[in-house]
């Protein structure tokens, strides 16, 4: 009898504690679940849009590997399968004689359906050469601007292709595209990040800028440019050369002083036919 009755108040005993665990756990499991949706409703960004950002050293629709060739549609090729909305282009060709009549910048746009707007850095052999943007929503603006060099660098004048870019009614951004001087030792190149720099600190608008920018992300250049813009790579993927690459130089950055952008996607595109330099594209997201 004695054994029995501590039988059943064993057993009543234990389901009492495991009805207390249960609830226990019920009760802060439903806690975390509220705290999280809670969190997630604060911390949730809603995507108003994806821009596909695309920055490519076109060098002049040369292939490397056919050293009289221009080869526009190699380069139309290149840009079209990745289906871009803001093209950075760099070392375009506007009728020189190596290239031939036209405007290299206006026949990509024209093949691509793009708008665009191209900046000439310097006379070259009897035409222009510069840089240029392409975009699929209007370009409200264009304007070039030019970028310092140092004197004893004694090299070719540098700028950026800008365009005012409207997105929607109610939204513009700043797109971008430049090519920094290329010799091993600039000091011009620190001139030119300050430059953009300044630039980018005087305007309201958000700014995507792509380009060649010459230099390593280890360099005092582009620490420098780090230190005030957003790169969309971090451990960035090498662009140079074409086969078997070993250099990242070719980068996009955007600053956001109003609308926020944040990087979804980034890569290099495998590509060794077009031009020497492998082209870069990002996706960056508007967020609200």
């Amino acid at each position: 009898m004695v054994n029995l009755i501590q039988m059943i108040g064993v057993k009543y005993i234990i389901g009492a504690v495991l009805m207390a665990a249960s609830f226990i756990s019920c009760e802060e499991s439903g806690n975390k679940t509220t705290t999280a949706d809670e969190n997630k409703a604060e911390n949730e960004m809603i995507v108003d849009r994806t821009l596909r950002v695309m920055s490519y050293n076109i060098h002049h629709a040369n292939p490397p590997a056919e050293e009289d060739k221009i080869d526009i549609a190699a380069i139309v090729k290149v840009i079209k399968a990745e289906d871009p909305d803001l093209v950075a282009l760099q070392e375009v060709d506007f009728s020189t004689e190596r290239s031939g009549e036209g405007n290299q910048a206006e026949l990509i746009a024209k093949a691509l359906d793009m708008e665009y707007y191209f900046a000439k850095a310097i006379d070259y052999d009897n035409g222009e050469y510069g840089n240029a943007i392409l975009s699929k929503f209007p370009i409200k603006e264009g304007e070039i601007l030019d970028l310092p060099n140092h004197p004893e660098d004694n090299t070719e004048n540098r700028v950026v292709a800008l365009g005012l870019i409207e997105i929607n009614e109610d939204q513009n951004i700043l797109f971008g595209s430049t090519h920094l001087d290329y010799k091993k030792d600039s000091k011009s190149r620190i001139l030119q990040v300050k430059k953009l720099i300044e630039s980018a600190n005087e305007r309201n608008e958000a700014l995507i800028l792509g380009g060649d920018f010459n230099d390593d992300p280890d360099s005092e250049t582009i620490q420098l440019l780090d230190s005030e813009l957003e790169r969309t790579c971090k451990t960035c993927p090498p662009t140079i050369p074409v086969k078997n690459p070993q250099r990242a130089i070719d980068f996009i950055y955007y600053k956001h002083p109003q609308t926020k952008f944040q990087v979804k996607s980034h890569k290099v595109i495998p590509e060794e036919y077009a031009s020497d330099h492998r082209p870069v594209f990002a996706e960056i997201d508007i967020v609200k």
